[in-house]
């Protein structure tokens, strides 16, 4: 084999001359990390709201939920970000338009993925929750409610509880998705994990050390989530179901 493998590209100066390869690819790594867990603290609030509703007894509410799960999750995720980068900007008043436009490049990049990563994955979100109280028999909700608690209270103090301890599994495949999908987010320019793995190609010549180097990164984020991820189920355990003894 001709090539010529040179790992200490990476300690070499970047072309920008204000830093080393590496230190590319560490910020490409803290990109991912922080627009990942933001979209991934929102995708969970949302998609469990959106959860909640789709079982519910108000037919309008459980049928806006439906529409918003199946909106959300039957777009293609590279086109919903197309839309919130490209488009959505023609769409607002043109005061808030021209706003945004003219905000820094990179803030412009990272709200619109981020906005499209948590929508994208809520709707996901939302169907592990709805499974996951529809999983629960309905004698615990005619429980507390003959209680006398109310249908939210019903809700927060006896379904859910229970509900979220049952779809923490499910969860943590959905966790570790939003790390991958972030990958999608260079088509728009944002310079994450991925895209600076490209750009390193692009002024090295060296594709197999940067990929080789992408690839064990995204290997310990996926890692270090399914090890904490399991740490927690294994806390949170319910005897009786699934994973309890």
């Amino acid at each position: 084999m001709s090539y010529q493998w040179n790992w200490g590209v990476f300690l070499q100066p970047s072309a920008s001359g204000d830093d080393t390869y590496l230190g590319w690819m560490l910020a490409g790594f803290k990109m991912t990390i922080g627009l990942s867990l933001t979209a991934w603290v929102l995708a969970l609030l949302l998609g469990a709201l959106i959860g909640v509703l789709r079982t519910v007894p108000n037919r309008a509410l459980a049928g806006f939920a439906t529409g918003y799960v199946e909106l959300f999750r039957n777009i293609p995720l590279l086109v919903q970000l197309f839309i919130w980068y490209f488009v959505l900007p023609e769409l607002l008043p043109e005061s808030l338009g021209n706003l945004y436009k003219q905000s820094n490049p990179l803030l412009q990049q990272f709200l619109a993925s981020m906005i499209c990563l948590a929508l994208f994955t809520s709707a996901r979100v939302a169907e592990q929750v709805r499974a996951g109280i529809n999983s629960l028999p309905k004698g615990q909700k005619n429980a507390g409610l003959a209680l006398g608690f109310t249908l939210p209270q019903t809700y927060r103090f006896v379904l859910l509880p229970m509900a979220f301890r049952l779809v923490v599994p499910p969860l943590t495949s959905e966790f570790l998705n939003i790390f991958k999908n972030s990958a999608v987010c260079s088509t728009i320019g944002l310079l994450e994990l991925a895209a600076q793995g490209r750009q390193l190609v692009d002024y090295t010549a060296q594709p197999y050390e940067s990929f080789i180097a992408v690839t064990l990164a995204y290997l310990l984020i996926n890692v270090t989530v399914m090890f904490l991820m399991h740490r927690f189920e294994r806390r949170i355990v319910v005897p009786g179901y699934i994973g309890g003894k």
